[in-house]
């Protein structure tokens, strides 16, 4: 009816879409957290004493400090206080991830209802 291509995208399909697609986002970003095996191959160490200062520095994750932990640890006993409280973090980093994806797609999704 007289609107380009374009504008149909930006003032309808995008609003539409967008509570989708932040929520996508914000799960890969917790779910990428939660995986070893790419974080391995991109850059991980087991201990690193300060943050990285470029995009090409050695990180910590907590997947692989968990990992090492479990696996390579001289004294299980005095390790496993670690492992938990790792996991904990790791697995409350991942639920607050969703429960915030949730929350944004919530709120977006009532904003294009009350616009329309």
């Amino acid at each position: 009816m007289g609107v380009t291509k374009w504008e149909t995208i930006r003032r309808a399909v995008l609003p539409s879409a967008y509570a989708g697609i932040i929520t996508g986002i914000i799960i890969s970003i917790g779910r990428a957290a939660g995986e070893t095996a790419p974080i391995l191959f991109t850059g991980a160490v087991y201990f690193y004493p300060r943050l990285p200062d470029s995009v090409f520095s050695p990180f910590m994750a907590l997947s692989y400090h968990l990992y090492v932990m479990a696996t390579e640890s001289m004294n299980i006993e005095a390790a496993r206080p670690i492992q938990y409280g790792t996991a904990l973090v790791l697995l409350a980093i991942v639920f607050f991830m969703n429960l915030a994806a949730i929350g944004i797609r919530k709120h977006y999704k009532n904003k294009v209802m009350k616009a329309h």
